[in-house]
């Protein structure tokens, strides 16, 4: 069984995780509010407590906006030092393009799409949603974002050999599949479709 660290799981578990939902994975819950009862408690940007190589994958949905632009390369430093040799990262957050282009076209709070929590606009991809924020959840605040284009250089940056994925425009989501070692494209792609939503597919 291999293991995936599950950064910033929140209340989701193993079932949430698109791809890592069979009994080929192990889940290792990692959160910064020690309230969700993770089992490591830590940051995106001080992992300190996950060894160096010790997972096959980490996955983070809709964490690396609460960040500031610049501890994304700290961030991603860190996913890359707990990753095995062949591992990966999986990565899920808004995409500030669909966000930008419903902002050009003054639909700032026109619902975008329902999500878990209700209605999402622009304004709440660009800052965080308003109803989580107003309930007092700081880390939900937005502090930075990406387009597909920059979260692919940043993974790039941060040593990631290989990356697939794109937008998913119906949700206003950015998928990507980081691979830690070079791999045949038709190996890159069959690997990531399985943590990718059937739009991809």
């Amino acid at each position: 069984m291999k293991t995936f660290l599950h950064v910033g799981c929140g209340y989701e578990n193993k079932s949430d995780c698109l791809g890592f939902n069979n009994d080929n994975w192990k889940e290792i819950r990692f959160d910064i509010d020690k309230n969700v009862n993770p089992d490591i408690v830590g940051t995106l940007t001080d992992m300190k407590l996950v060894e160096t190589g010790s997972v096959d994958a980490v996955y983070s949905s809709h964490n690396i906006e609460h960040i500031f632009p610049h501890e994304v390369p700290i961030a991603l430093r860190e996913f890359y030092r707990v990753l095995k040799e062949d591992g990966i990262a999986v990565i899920t957050c808004p995409d500030l393009q669909s966000a930008g282009e419903a902002l050009a076209q003054d639909k700032l709070f026109e619902t975008l799409y329902e999500g878990h929590d209700g209605p999402v606009t622009a304004f709440d991809v660009l800052f965080g949603h308003r109803e989580t924020t107003a309930d007092g959840n700081v880390f939900m605040i937005h502090k930075g974002g990406f387009t597909y284009s920059t979260l692919d250089r940043a993974f790039k940056k941060a040593g990631f050999q290989a990356r697939y994925g794109g937008r998913r425009t119906l949700a206003c989501d950015l998928f990507l599949v980081a691979f830690k070692q070079k791999k045949p494209n038709e190996e890159i792609i069959k690997i990531g479709l399985q943590f990718l939503p059937e739009e991809f597919h």
